[in-house]
């Protein structure tokens, strides 16, 4: 935690270099830690380069001109985060009444460039993760990762006894320090255990080697290895496995099928072959049978075949025909049957 120094309340004795640290002060609590990590970076710059006896009133055109030199060939994420340091440490210094105006107030935030090509489609997603030459914590991070859409952060800071295996589920602190859930699919429940190796304690993805300087106790693993970090975990980040793009199926083009229009990589999972789909790819394709060609149904003793009877290699067009004769021999007896009543009834008038 900082440490808050008593500063002068007027404008007019309060320099940079107090006013920078009085606001980082503020950031205080293990859910603003990457905040201030980043936010202090950028502030130390600022100081470095006015200088810490400087007023914190910087004139907007010369700190517009420095910031742009300095980030100018950064990525947009990386400007907006800088530049998102400086307005909110220039907010609270207006709000102490130290500054009249932001000095940022020149700059504009850029808008993002999406990056489509980083998505995976779902055969390549597959692929990767079951690739049996990929090492076993690679391959129940990246398949955590992938099943509870959990952000890296949150998945590294677990330790085992977050882990609640039997109910597929983990305790993880979020962005900005809510305490919530995350569930994992049985990808996932196969490999931890395998990963564990019944370990009780400790962080749940480690190092491959013991720690070779001093780190804090909740940071080790029984054994003395390290919790292992963003960097690292950034430095064993999968690959795109193909480098073709997939068609609308889920499964990578060839070279040699013809482009009829630009293809987009697909992002959702191929769609389910029907289940009448399945069931017709399973049965052998027969080719119909001419009326010459088609066998006769024959009884032993020569007489003519019931029409209910279905000889053998015929079509199952036969129930239907046997179907219906039925109905015409039944429908005939009725008929006879009420002309018969008929006539009785006539005769005995």
């Amino acid at each position: 935690m900082g440490t808050i120094r008593r500063i002068a309340s007027t404008a007019s004795d309060v320099t940079l270099g107090p006013a920078a640290d009085a606001y980082l002060a503020t950031l205080h609590g293990a859910e603003h830690a990457s905040t201030r990590r980043t936010y202090g970076r950028i502030l130390r710059w600022i100081v470095t380069e006015f200088g810490s006896d400087a007023a914190p009133d910087i004139d907007p055109e010369r700190f517009a001109a420095w910031f742009t030199a300095q980030w100018a060939d950064r990525s947009p994420s990386t400007w907006n985060v800088s530049l998102d340091a400086v307005r909110s440490a220039a907010a609270w210094w207006m709000q102490q009444g130290w500054i009249t105006a932001d000095p940022s107030w020149m700059l504009k935030r850029r808008k993002p460039r999406p990056d489509r090509t980083r998505a995976l489609c779902h055969a390549e997603v597959e692929q990767l993760l079951t690739c049996k030459d990929i090492k076993l914590r690679e391959r129940t991070m990246w398949r955590m990762l992938y099943e509870t859409a959990a952000r890296s952060a949150e998945v590294l800071a677990l330790d085992v006894e977050d882990l609640d295996l039997p109910n597929r589920q983990a305790r993880v602190r979020r962005k900005g320090g809510a305490v919530d859930w995350i569930i994992w699919q049985t990808g996932t429940a196969r490999l931890l255990p395998r990963l564990l190796k019944g370990r009780k304690s400790g962080p749940v993805f480690v190092t491959e080697r013991r720690a070779r300087v001093q780190l804090p106790a909740a940071d080790l693993d029984p054994f003395g290895r390290a919790r292992l970090s963003y960097q690292q975990a950034a430095a064993l980040s999968p690959r795109r496995p193909v480098a073709r793009p997939c068609t609308s199926s889920g499964t990578p083009r060839s070279p040699m099928t013809p482009r009829k229009a630009p293809e987009r990589p697909c992002l959702w999972p191929a769609r389910a072959t029907p289940p009448f789909g399945r069931w017709q790819s399973t049965r052998e394709s027969r080719p119909r049978r001419s009326p010459a060609t088609r066998p006769r149904a024959t009884r032993q003793d020569g007489g003519k075949a019931s029409p209910l009877v279905r000889p053998a290699g015929c079509s199952r067009g036969w129930r239907v025909i046997g179907l219906q004769h039925c109905i015409r021999q039944v429908l005939t007896m009725l008929l006879a049957h009420i002309f018969d009543a008929g006539d009785t009834t006539l005769g005995r008038g």
